[in-house]
């Protein structure tokens, strides 16, 4: 497997490989018009661009045998802290289970440390099972939070976190 930093004109990638894993992530959590609103919110190029170029979000694109399986985003240093925020991580639906997704994440752990950061930290939608996955990797939940994203909307998170 080769981890690669997304450039620019690699973001059309995380947002067709976001549209393939979305419906299967967040499906049974979401309605099907919450999940349209949120895709095309959050994955739409012009925002990518932004928190590629604009609020220091590096991209992490997964492949094997020239086929892309994942992404991730993380921003060193966030909110003016010495730690790290995953803000997504998202592999493919058939290779969940195979350890692509804890390849990534071990990738961006590596980065926090090496930048001196102290914690790597991360929302997860309180009814999604990769809560679990967090916590076999070291994460334990800090708090709870609501966040309003438009059109009546709510993201229902857990905050987890793991010292480095």
């Amino acid at each position: 497997m080769k981890i690669s930093v997304a450039t620019k004109s690699q973001l059309e990638i995380v947002k067709s490989l976001a549209y393939k894993i979305w419906p299967s992530t967040y499906g049974k959590i979401l309605s099907e018009e919450q999940l349209d609103f949120m895709l095309d919110k959050f994955y739409n190029l012009d925002y990518l661009e932004n928190q590629l170029i604009n609020e220091n979000q590096v991209f992490l694109l997964i492949e094997e045998n020239n086929k892309y399986l994942g992404f991730c985003a993380y921003e060193l240093n966030c909110e003016s802290s010495n730690k790290t925020k995953l803000h997504k991580i998202y592999v493919l639906p058939e290779t969940q289970g195979k350890g692509i997704g804890k390849v990534l994440l071990n990738e961006v752990e590596k980065l926090a440390s090496e930048n001196n950061n102290s914690a790597l930290f991360l929302n997860v939608n309180r009814y999604n099972n990769a809560q679990e996955f967090y916590k076999k990797q070291g994460y334990s939940i800090t708090k709870t939070i609501d966040i309003e994203i438009g059109n009546g909307y709510l993201m229902e998170d857990f905050v987890m976190e793991k010292t480095l």
